[in-house]
């Protein structure tokens, strides 16, 4: 009998990698057989979040590639999760529990539902994040200058 792998599928920007990114990461890969991991470029997240991340792509991406719970690291370059969807053909994707119920999250939802895909949802690390480290460093280089 030949079973089907499960492909999961998660994304993230990974700036300043913290244990959030690495929950996140070991627990996707234990809902699936083949777990990628899209890492958003510069200029995604530039468009997304207004600014660029600290710590640049090509740093970025290796660090994921680097993770043992990690069997392929790609570039994020694009908003269209049916671009990405259209080469690694995943059966879920992951994300974090902060996204469930939002506007984005519900939008995901529905578009991903039209691949029969749907989300599964990880407890987000609230105490640590890579938004809250990057204003300690902002209010630091503020308190130095």
């Amino acid at each position: 009998m030949n079973e089907k792998k499960i492909i999961g599928y998660t994304s993230g920007v990974f700036d300043l990698f913290h244990i959030g990114h690495l929950n996140i990461l070991r627990n996707a890969k234990s809902l699936c057989d083949f777990l990628v991991v899209g890492v958003t470029t510069d200029e995604v997240t530039l468009d997304m979040k207004g600014h660029l991340p600290i710590i640049p792509f090509s740093e970025r991406i290796q660090i994921v590639e680097s993770i043992e719970f990690v069997d392929k690291a790609i570039p994020k370059s694009t908003k269209a999760i049916e671009d990405i969807w259209n080469i690694y053909e995943f059966n879920i994707m992951i994300k974090g529990d902060d996204w469930k119920g939002t506007n984005k999250g519900n939008n995901l939802e529905k578009e991903l539902a039209e691949f029969g895909i749907k989300i599964k949802y990880l407890p987000y690390t609230e105490h640590t994040s890579s938004t809250i480290l990057r204003n300690i460093i902002s209010n630091f280089d503020k308190t130095f200058s």
